[in-house]
């Protein structure tokens, strides 16, 4: 069984020795906003959720279940008690307080932050630890552990605090040179080495499911629980991309495009991440926007209007939103630019646009954002004819083929949509002997439909350039 805690909900999959997915449950939650850029969940909101998601899984698969791996979102924090129970909520890889602090890591040694090797950004752990040391001192000394949030779920199913390189190495308190926690930054930042728990490799066993956990889920005590891997890390192995050469672009709350690499290659203009794969001597570079899902779901919910109409605008706008223009920095982006002072915004309306006009520049906007983040990406030496297209945000077949236009990519379709948890469930085999990871290479899950770049492809490159041009202007107003 493989447990994917997302932003909004988690996702439970069922795998069989074959590696084919036998059933997906799902239950969501809600990310608070309780102050202007900050970003939080309740973290007994996943356990319920997790809990209601295993309730929907069938009791024969249940019955069959030989161990659990987790994967989940990256860059929180949750402050942990002794009884590993969460001191505050946790707070998001979307949050935005941590301004101040990520100038403070800008102050380190040049080279204590090649060692940490990706740009120091809100929302990333070590500068949210640093905020929470300054501005909530008390529940900072009370924590026993920081922890990720898949470590923090997988401490309440084992006991047991673990972390894992995955989630660790994008941290900013990961040294990526020694493979471990960076002793020297947290000596300079003054965070406390205790904090932060031990790290295994994804693929070992982290616990066993306790009496307690087994009786709220409904499974066997007992069941070995693998330490899995970050959400971005998880996918990769759910697609059996273990090597160098694919590309894969996930679409979720937030989007990334990640490939795999055989050596270490930290991105010099700051504007790419490099993080550690499941497998040592392994990392893989990530060009990562956050306001993709997060963008869309919003504009769906400010005009009251389901995913297939927001989807259906494609079709019923021409392509450039007849001059409407749409930037989605609702929170503060990364990839190519971190910038915390951009806003979202439409621009260019005029009285004969539609609600249509406008949901479709949404939707340009974002993908017009993933083209910023490949050709960053392609900029460090990636080299990429076609796309691996995942994540549930690209289920749409119009959507799909707007992608493949704006980025100029054939786009293939994983047809398991489900890579994260696959990737999770995969982990746990490992843990217990069930394949090797050349089996899991060879058990990826292959491609569905391919979306080839249309008649429109010419087309949307000077839009989007035109649009560049305007986001330009609109950053600087």
């Amino acid at each position: 069984m493989g447990i994917d805690l997302g932003t909004s909900s988690v996702k439970v999959a069922i795998i069989a020795g074959d590696g084919s997915v036998q059933q997906v449950a799902s239950a969501g939650y809600a990310m608070e906003s309780p102050r202007v850029g900050w970003a939080e969940t309740d973290p007994t909101a996943w356990w319920l959720a997790t809990r209601r998601a295993v309730a929907n899984l069938s009791a024969a698969h249940l019955r069959a279940i030989d161990a659990i791996g987790l994967a989940g979102q990256m860059h929180g924090v949750v402050l942990t008690g002794e009884d590993g129970s969460a001191v505050r909520p946790a707070i998001l890889w979307a949050d935005g307080r941590s301004t101040g602090e990520v100038d403070r890591y800008r102050r380190l040694d040049s080279g204590l932050l090649h060692r940490l090797a990706n740009p120091p950004a809100t929302g990333m752990a070590g500068p949210t630890l640093l905020w929470l040391k300054t501005h909530e001192s008390s529940a900072f000394e009370s924590s026993r552990w920081a922890l990720q949030p898949k470590d923090w779920l997988r401490l309440q199913l084992t006991g047991e605090a673990f972390g894992e390189p995955t989630d660790a190495s994008a941290t900013l308190l990961y040294d990526f040179v020694e493979d471990g926690w960076a002793a020297d930054a947290l000596h300079e930042l003054d965070i406390r080495r205790d904090l932060l728990p031990e790290l295994i490799a994804s693929q070992k066993v982290a616990g066993r499911l306790t009496r307690e956990a087994a009786e709220e889920l409904g499974i066997n005590a007992g069941l070995p629980v693998a330490a899995g891997a970050a959400d971005t890390a998880a996918t990769l192995v759910g697609h059996g991309m273990l090597g160098p050469g694919p590309v894969a672009l996930t679409i979720g709350t937030g989007a990334q495009m990640t490939t795999v690499r055989n050596e270490f290659r930290p991105d010099p203009t700051e504007r790419t991440y490099v993080f550690r794969t499941v497998e040592k001597g392994k990392w893989y570079s990530m060009a990562a926007i956050l306001n993709a899902g997060l963008a869309l779901d919003w504009v769906s919910n400010l005009f009251g209007v389901g995913w297939e109409t927001l989807y259906g605008s494609v079709a019923a706008a021409p392509a450039g939103s007849d001059g409407v223009s749409f930037f989605p920095y609702l929170v503060a982006e990364r990839t190519p630019h971190l910038d915390g002072s951009s806003r979202a915004c439409w621009s260019g309306i005029r009285l004969h646009h539609t609600r249509e006009h406008l949901l479709k520049a949404a939707l340009e906007g974002v993908a017009f954002s993933l083209r910023e983040a490949m050709e960053a990406l392609e900029a460090t030496g990636v080299s990429m004819a076609d796309l691996q297209l995942a994540g549930g945000g690209t289920v749409d077949q119009h959507w799909r083929q707007m992608l493949a236009d704006v980025l100029g990519k054939r786009l293939l379709t994983v047809d398991s949509p489900d890579g994260a948890a696959r990737g999770a469930a995969l982990l746990a085999g490992l843990a217990v002997g069930a394949w090797s990871l050349d089996d899991v290479a060879a058990l990826g899950p292959g491609n569905d439909r391919a979306a080839e770049p249309g008649v429109q492809s010419d087309a949307y490159t000077v839009l989007y350039h035109r649009w560049l041009s305007r986001a330009g202007q609109v950053s600087t107003a």
